[in-house]
């Protein structure tokens, strides 16, 4: 797909701080923040930065090649979007914007249980080229249902989430009222009757809910009995009991995501998962745990080529995605990034950043004098 991107905003700051400006601040701290004090937010970032690539300036060089090869499939770059949860509260409809944009430019896209389109819905924007995040459900049978219709609309890849036991100490949140039981504040409102785009586009696509979790839900619920609900319905922390019936009912390629050691690692492969994402959930889970990077290295050590090794959370930028291929992970997932691009410039937002981080990888691959991602760890200082 042809790169263009809108020049007004050609950082993924400049993005972030046009989405400050027009979504109420309750969705952007939501978006942007991380838990207790943001310490392994901000470590994710720049524990990144700190990797360095060597130039190679007087060698024959070509041209740059973003493809990647993942579970039998070629995208045409070396990163995808993240699951992210509640999407639509951040921007309407965003989402099925982003589905479309990943499909358009052959990179996955991974819908969240938690956000706010359905599997069925993005698997027709997307053809069934969607990969689908599975929030582990406490009840057997809505379980099953829910991979019965993640196989039924051709999903390629579900994704295991393991970093969840708990709900992360969110302070923000709390203060705007989005912990669980959600509230609508006064001043939660008074927010919404100054981004008056936001309001709109939200009023014309309808209250944010649970698009993927809504035919499992009682009817007429009040927002606290929602809240509840699903605290009740993600209750309880994974183990090798709840995982093993996840392989022998899914068929595709299994991914465990939110893994941050050598031992969870361990038992990913015994267990038969494809791949694995280093993660800690944007750092918004565990603010005493390592970075994302300083996670993933010991781990591409022992396991390399043995499984998939993906990475997400702390990258914003091409650069940070061409520092962490570098690194030794097969592949990449971002979120805010996008979620940034989609709040600052609605439908346009999507083609918008994809274009953007295609350019950048690009451009340090032709100044590294790189002609293929997998080559990148050959530039590793």
């Amino acid at each position: 797909m042809e790169i263009k991107y809108n020049s007004s905003y050609p950082s993924i700051d400049d993005l972030r701080k046009r989405a400050q400006k027009k979504i109420p601040r309750f969705a952007f701290e939501y978006l942007d923040g991380g838990c207790n004090e943001d310490v392994n937010l901000h470590k994710n970032t720049s524990e990144i930065r700190e990797i360095e690539l060597k130039p190679y300036y007087l060698k024959n060089y070509t041209s740059a090649d973003l493809r990647t090869e993942l579970f039998g499939h070629t995208y045409d770059a070396p990163f995808g979007i993240s699951p992210v949860g509640l999407q639509g509260l951040m921007w309407p409809n965003a989402p099925e914007i982003l589905a479309r944009a990943a499909f358009q430019h052959n990179i996955p896209f991974i819908l969240s249980t938690v956000t706010t389109s359905s599997v069925e819905r993005i698997s027709e924007l997307t053809e069934g080229n969607a990969w689908f995040q599975l929030y582990h459900p406490a009840e057997a049978e809505v379980r099953n249902s829910v991979i019965q219709r993640v196989a039924d609309a051709n999903y390629p890849v579900l994704v295991l989430l393991c970093d969840v036991p708990s709900f992360g100490y969110r302070p923000r949140d709390i203060r705007n009222g989005l912990a669980m039981p959600p509230k609508m504040t006064l001043k939660n409102i008074l927010q919404i009757m100054g981004k008056p785009e936001w309001a709109l586009k939200t009023l014309l696509h309808g209250q944010p809910e649970f698009a993927t979790m809504k035919q499992y839900m009682p009817k007429g619920m009040s927002m606290k009995q929602l809240g509840l609900y699903m605290n009740k319905t993600f209750s309880g922390r994974l183990n090798e009991e709840r995982i093993k019936p996840l392989r022998d009912k899914w068929k595709g390629k299994l991914v465990l995501k939110g893994v941050a050691s050598e031992e969870d690692t361990e038992m990913a492969l015994r267990l038969g998962f494809d791949g694995i994402i280093v993660s800690n959930h944007g750092g918004r889970q565990l603010d005493a745990g390592q970075s994302s990077i300083q996670s993933m290295l010991p781990i591409v050590e022992k396991y390399k080529n043995k499984l998939t090794i993906m990475m997400d959370s702390g990258m914003r930028s091409g650069p940070d995605v061409a520092r962490v291929l570098a690194s030794g992970a097969d592949f990449t997932f971002m979120g805010r990034s996008f979620m940034y691009s989609v709040a600052a410039l609605g439908n346009k937002g999507g083609n918008h950043i994809i274009s953007i981080l295609k350019t950048q990888v690009k451009q340090v691959m032709e100044q590294v004098c790189c002609t293929s991602v997998k080559d990148l760890p050959q530039h590793l200082i």
